[in-house]
């Protein structure tokens, strides 16, 4: 008999072998590898900082399925991706709600679309979409419409609306970049929460190296284009959940993870020049 094959668990939620994205003459990936280990109930946020240009985006629109590479592999659980799925949800910086949709029926739209697949009826979609308006501090507000919102709470719907049909990795491209301070700050604290309800893969692009350390428990630091990631930061990265930004920045294990993460951001772009 035969020894049994060994349990080598779940595939990675994302894997990026050798991948090499080109614009024309122009190189914007370059040979970009790494892993993002399955973490079954508990989900990872990485952030990801970099200098303008550097291919911050083109990343997130490989996971995403928006683009494909020139070379190398994109793989979601073990498979190559082969264009947009729901296991994958986007927001992006510029508000993104349906102008003619209300609250309810924005955060409802993907779960009618994939009502069939994911088992849902009429009352069962309502009943999540209802519950997601709540989880992102909408109650009272299902029956609006984008324009009567504030930005922030556009953007809650926005990620309301993704978070209803249940994707595995979250790819959020500055979203919270336009907002006044005081909303960012809320937000932040927002999707932290979130990630600890809700457990996804988040992938969360900014240009905030305090945002960066107070959401992500990794950061990654691009380098100049041809971009590849040029630091992959875990270690001193403190927990947040349940503290406030403002108040999480005045700790002294945040400031000196904002100093390593600068420290570092300087050193990627001190070499390419």
């Amino acid at each position: 008999m035969s020894d049994p094959l060994p349990n080598l668990g779940p595939p990675p939620v994302v894997q990026f072998r050798n991948v090499v994205l080109r614009f024309g003459g122009f190189t914007a990936l370059n040979d970009v590898s790494f892993t993002i280990e399955d973490a079954p109930d508990k989900g990872e946020i990485i952030s990801v900082v970099g200098p303008s240009g550097c291919g911050k985006s083109t990343l997130l629109n490989l996971i995403a399925g928006f683009l494909k590479p020139t070379s190398g592999d994109v793989l979601v659980r073990g498979k190559p991706i082969e264009g947009p799925g729901r296991e994958r949800g986007m927001i992006f910086q510029q508000y993104s709600s349906f102008p003619h949709l209300t609250v309810l029926d924005n955060v409802l739209f993907g779960l009618r679309i994939n009502a069939r697949e994911m088992g849902l009826s009429p009352g069962q979609q309502r009943e999540k979409a209802m519950a997601l308006i709540g989880h992102v501090g909408l109650d009272g507000h299902e029956k609006k419409y984008p324009h009567q919102l504030s930005g922030g709470q556009q953007q809650r719907v926005a990620i309301a609306r993704s978070l209803a049909i249940e994707p595995r990795i979250l790819l959020m491209d500055e979203p919270f970049s336009a907002l006044d301070e005081p909303t960012r700050l809320e937000m932040q604290e927002l999707l932290v929460t979130l990630w600890h309800r809700i457990h996804p893969t988040i992938l969360c692009i900014t240009h905030s190296i305090t945002e960066a350390v107070y959401l992500g428990e990794r950061v990654w630091i691009f380098t100049n284009a041809p971009g590849q990631i040029g630091y992959d930061i875990r270690d001193g990265i403190p927990p947040s959940l349940g503290i406030k930004p403002l108040e999480a920045q005045e700790r002294p294990e945040f400031k000196e993870a904002v100093r390593a993460v600068t420290e570092a951001f300087r050193r990627v772009t001190t070499k390419a020049k």
